[in-house]
């Protein structure tokens, strides 16, 4: 790390001591937040990659860039009986982070004021990294991918993420105005936070950059100044540029993180009945070019979330999709951990002795942009789930005792009937894997 670097460095370490981020409250908990624990759980990422559903008790998971805590409390809360580790840069941060877990009684974490490459002196492997919100502030992003690559296990995930450069344009005009101005010399306090408010509200309101970056009624928020406009070492990136920084890390890209808000089809207004150029060139273009096409066309994404891990270690699998009933026949049925608590529970239960619809996506509405419903009785096919996993085939058996006659022609329902009924149910919430489905080999 040469002079320039080490400096930039030492500017975000007395960024965060003065002002440790994320400024939450040591007594708020994410229990009832099942849309940020499914996220950071570490069976999502996991049944993506390898359509295999992972036990989280002995796992070891690390925080890299861990603030005050909240999310290695998050991480804490969406797996049970993982051992948590934080690190930071910031001593001030990493206080607060103990004594968050220890508030919310989690005594199996550990915390240290270490860099991201430092990581290999913790004598450590991990299942799973999460690095949210810090890879970005860093001079060289390949290192801190090597680094985490260093201590990750063979089968192990990294989360990570960068700012987009072309979602954040704004911010990033903003910082260089400020930089001129001379606001982000020293460690940003509030003359200079006072400075960045004055500045912005003095604009005209049809002035484009005021249009685009600025909010009134988040102005008050030290935290948000600072994070935008004052940011010591931020940068942005594109899908191209995490695409290539991972092939030179030597990682392999699994999935964005918020992956069905990256559905490039998604965009037109008709996807079934493309454009012909796209009709053509879409089944034959990367994941990487899908993404980037998306990017460009629709840059709403403030972070490039991404999965990754060691190259050639995720398990080879059939798609459902491509499922044979045979496959089926033997398929096991778990429903996803981050659902399976007792009031989702009850609210099925309420639904069903009400005889209303069940709206699955109301808990993790981040997987579908439109309300994902289930009529009552064919949802209570699902309670056995939250007992434990079920085979298929005992679904089926359940189904034909709920709806033993058919509805218009009162004829019994076969059982090739409730079969294909109970495999079109459980498709239908993989594919947002609300439920998760195991073929067995």
């Amino acid at each position: 790390m040469d002079n320039q670097e080490f400096e930039i460095v030492e500017k975000i370490r007395q960024q965060f001591d003065n002002a440790p981020y994320p400024r939450i409250p040591l007594e708020q908990s994410p229990k009832s937040n099942y849309d940020i624990l499914y996220v950071h759980n570490l069976v999502t990422a996991y049944y993506l990659r390898n359509q295999k559903v992972i036990d989280t008790e002995g796992k070891v998971i690390l925080d890299a860039g861990c603030g005050t805590g909240y999310k290695s409390l998050v991480l804490a809360e969406a797996n049970p009986g993982a051992r948590i580790v934080g690190i930071d840069l910031s001593e001030e941060s990493v206080k607060l982070a103990k004594q968050r877990l220890q508030y919310h009684g989690f005594d199996n974490a550990n915390f240290y004021v270490i860099s991201l490459e430092e990581l290999p002196s913790l004598g450590l492997e991990f299942d799973y990294i999460n690095c949210d919100e810090v890879l970005y502030l860093l001079p060289d992003i390949r290192v801190g991918l090597q680094s985490m690559k260093f201590v990750l296990k063979p089968d192990g995930i990294i989360r990570s993420n960068l700012h987009s450069s072309i979602q954040r344009t704004s911010y990033f005009c903003a910082q260089k105005i400020f930089k001129l101005m001379g606001l982000m010399n020293d460690n940003p306090g509030e003359l200079e936070m006072g400075l960045v408010r004055e500045t912005m509200k003095s604009l005209k309101d049809r002035v484009m950059l005021k249009v685009l970056s600025w909010s009134d009624q988040k102005a008050e928020e030290d935290e948000w100044i600072l994070s935008n406009y004052l940011l010591q070492g931020d940068k942005g990136y594109d899908i191209t540029e995490v695409f290539a920084a991972l092939i030179s890390a030597n990682l392999e890209f699994v999935s964005m993180v918020n992956w069905r808000q990256w559905e490039l089809t998604d965009l037109f207004k008709a996807p079934d009945n493309l454009p012909m150029f796209l009709e053509m060139s879409l089944p034959e273009i990367s994941m990487e070019e899908r993404l980037h096409l998306f990017e460009l066309l629709h840059p709403v994404h403030r972070l490039i979330d991404f999965w990754c891990g060691h190259p050639n270690k995720a398990r080879p699998f059939l798609p459902v999709s491509q499922w044979t009933q045979s496959d089926w026949q033997v398929a096991r049925v778990h429903l996803h951990p981050q659902l399976k608590v007792p009031q989702v529970k009850e609210d099925l239960l309420k639904c069903i002795a009400k005889q209303q619809s069940f709206t699955i996506s109301r808990y993790i509405p981040s997987l579908s942009q439109v309300p994902i419903a289930v009529e009552s009785m064919v949802a209570a096919c699902l309670l056995p789930l939250w007992e434990g996993a079920q085979p298929m085939m005992s679904l089926v058996q359940l189904w034909l005792k709920l709806k033993p006659l058919h509805p218009a022609t009162l004829d019994p329902v076969s059982h090739e009937t409730a079969f294909e009924e109970v495999r079109h149910l459980l498709s239908s919430l993989e594919a947002f894997m609300y439920l998760l489905l195991e073929r067995s080999a």
